[in-house]
């Protein structure tokens, strides 16, 4: 019996520590990163930008026929609070819980690329480029948990330039003038996965119309979303 019990509080200590995770990168146009989405413990997408601000929340809703998914998140109706007016002024009136999902910011005496932007849901922290980093780079997400995001630099070809480039060890990689003129810019692969985009020379009606692979992609652990 005393097994068993143990062997129940470790689940729900392993469920409690890996309910707030990145879940999704969605890219608009398959080009720009639009957002970061992590998913909670009841099943909700909290929607966040690149520089840590909370964007949207809510759940995802299937359509009847297809694998398609609204563009827009649905209402999560479970109770959510607010940092109140004696909060620090940093985080002052902004989301403090979801649900069972509390969030943290960091503050007004913290690094000023850091103020004011999220820094833990639930158990998941995140860490951002400081001043101690490449300007372009400064208030970006740097650590979502232990997954690092990188950025393509100024110096590279400008379309790619500030570029999502990595999470983790998923490389992305994108279309350069010399690969294809005609979507320069999109998604070229996604760790092992390649993307192959219409053009001109292939489709005129579809033109920047995904060619092969799919807009909704399971690549190391994370779901790359393109809309």
């Amino acid at each position: 019996m005393k097994i068993f019990l143990v062997f129940f509080a470790c689940l729900l200590f392993s469920s409690g520590l890996y309910a707030q995770q990145l879940s999704q990168v969605s890219f608009l146009n398959g080009a720009n990163l639009t957002h970061f989405s992590v998913r909670t413990d009841q099943d909700v997408l909290i929607h966040l930008s690149d520089d840590g601000k909370i964007l949207e929340w809510g759940t995802e809703v299937l359509a009847k026929q297809g694998n398609y998914y609204a563009p827009k998140l649905q209402p999560f109706l479970a109770r959510t609070d607010y940092y109140d007016a004696y909060a620090d002024s940093a985080f002052r009136g902004k989301v403090k819980s979801i649900g069972t999902c509390y969030i943290s910011y960091y503050g007004s005496y913290d690094e000023e690329h850091k103020r004011g932007r999220v820094k833990s849901m639930g158990p998941l922290l995140f860490d951002y480029y400081s001043r101690h980093d490449e300007k372009t780079l400064q208030g970006k997400l740097k650590y979502v948990g232990n997954l690092m995001l990188e950025y393509y630099r100024p110096y590279e070809h400008e379309s790619i330039r500030g570029k999502l480039k990595s999470i983790g060890s998923t490389v992305i990689t994108y279309y350069s003038v010399f690969d294809d003129k005609y979507n320069a810019g999109k998604l070229k692969s996604i760790g092992p996965v390649p993307y192959k985009w219409y053009s001109p020379l292939n489709n005129i009606y579809n033109r920047g119309g995904l060619l092969t692979n799919n807009y909704r992609q399971l690549i190391g652990g994370v779901l790359f979303v393109l809309r």
